[in-house]
């Protein structure tokens, strides 16, 4: 595979494992195969290079929580506040592209 698929491989055990941490109920059934899979696909060296893409994978479930709670601002709404959610998701998304770039440099 070249580096775009593993990137994107990335992205999608990151987002795995984000969903692991933040979901109650799919929590273990989630997180438990992402973090094998994330372990083997650390092992080789070719995949290691788009490892960025974890943390882009786990910016874009955080963008997700806080679009889904974008209602949390209103005085009357039950919903979670999504500002800590967007800052977090946009710091691990630049944090993802960063260490991306750096490692193809």
């Amino acid at each position: 595979m070249n580096d775009n698929r593993w990137f994107i491989a990335w992205v999608v055990v990151g987002c795995a494992l984000a969903l692991g941490v933040v979901s109650f109920a799919l929590g273990p059934l989630v997180f438990l195969p992402a973090a094998v899979i994330a372990v083997l696909m650390f092992r080789s060296p070719r995949a290691r290079r788009g490892a960025g893409g974890g943390l882009i994978g786990i910016g874009l479930l955080l963008l997700f929580v806080a679009y889904v709670n974008r209602a949390g601002t209103e005085p009357s709404s039950s919903d979670l506040n999504p500002l800590p959610w967007l800052a977090l998701g946009l710091t691990f998304i630049v944090g993802g592209l960063v260490a991306y770039r750096l490692r193809r440099l």
